[in-house]
């Protein structure tokens, strides 16, 4: 049976597609967004992360590392990370939970197991599951798996992606999709690739092959201030989006910056720095501009048209 790293499963969902639903959150990302809203899903691979106000110092993970890579320096125990072999026998023994595992390995029926608890829900709402991280395409196999799982089940599947894939996979994902939350973040490519670590070339390929084939489609734009909240951007991926025909559902979402006290939690730096607020007048504007181009658009709302029957 199929299994994948994720590193979270949300339960009551509301912004992540249309009703009630399940967000199950895939490790591993092949873009790295400075404003990223999940950076513990950009590494594939679990991690170990630590949470130094919790540390009781009680000296039970430097007795419980078979690596000795946790030492006692200045009266805590320090991580050596380069001794470390995230065995994580040190968590085990963390009563303060100052030590935590980010991701797991799960198999399919185990992600079931959790969706399937919420059904009466998903079909009193309207809701269903979604699949999301990091980037779930990069375990392509296991996201597979469980979208025909859940279509065993009629259970309304989502996916939210970056559109940084490869196309064929893509358009087999689609194929088993009744919804793509699709990210588009820049229309300059250099740009695109200085505060993601990649050109948007491959992004905008693949949403087209989506509108040919005819997929559903929600394009989400995450307007940062100082990144893309300007005009020209906004006349851009409006002139882009009016010519795919097939996709006209857009939803604008506003920067918040929630995600800070895990960048502070987990020791993390945080590149985007200061964010100077988002000016309600130019989101405003951003809606205006896209909407002239024939788009239907909503801010940060929930207003998902399902193509599950």
């Amino acid at each position: 049976m199929a299994s994948g790293t994720i590193f979270n499963i949300s339960r009551y969902a509301i912004h992540d597609g249309p009703g009630i639903r399940t967000t199950v959150f895939f490790k591993g990302c092949p873009l790295s967004c400075w404003w990223c809203h999940n950076p513990e899903s950009i590494s594939r691979a679990p991690q170990l992360a630590l949470r130094p106000t919790r540390c009781i110092r009680c000296g039970k993970c430097v007795e419980a590392c078979p690596n000795d890579a946790i030492l006692w320096r200045d009266d805590a125990p320090v991580t050596d990370f380069a001794l470390c072999r995230l065995c994580l026998a040190c968590t085990t023994v963390c009563c303060a939970d100052a030590r935590e595992v980010l991701g797991r390995t799960m198999a399919v029926d185990e992600v079931m197991a959790e969706v399937s608890k919420d059904v009466p829900f998903y079909d009193e709402s309207g809701g269903g599951v979604t699949f999301s991280g990091g980037e779930p395409l990069m375990q392509p196999a296991f996201l597979m798996a469980l979208l025909e799982a859940c279509g065993q089940l009629d259970i309304h599947r989502a996916v939210d992606t970056s559109g940084y894939a490869d196309g064929e996979t893509l358009l087999q994902v689609a194929e088993s999709t009744d919804l793509f939350l699709y990210d588009l973040k820049h229309m300059d490519t250099e740009v695109h690739r200085r505060y993601t670590g990649a050109g948007n070339e491959l992004i905008l390929e693949n949403l087209k092959r989506l509108a040919e084939a005819g997929a559903n489609v929600c394009v989400r734009l995450p307007i940062i201030p100082g990144v893309n909240d300007d005009l020209p951007n906004a006349e851009n991926m409006g002139a882009f989006l009016h010519t795919l025909r097939r996709i006209d559902m857009v939803e604008v979402l506003p920067y918040h910056d929630v995600m800070l006290s895990k960048y502070r939690r987990f020791g993390w730096i945080y590149r985007l720095g200061q964010v100077p607020p988002l000016d309600p007048a130019r989101m405003r504007e951003i809606v205006e501009v896209l909407s002239r181009y024939g788009l239907r658009v909503t801010i940060g709302g929930n207003h998902y048209e399902s193509a599950h029957q």
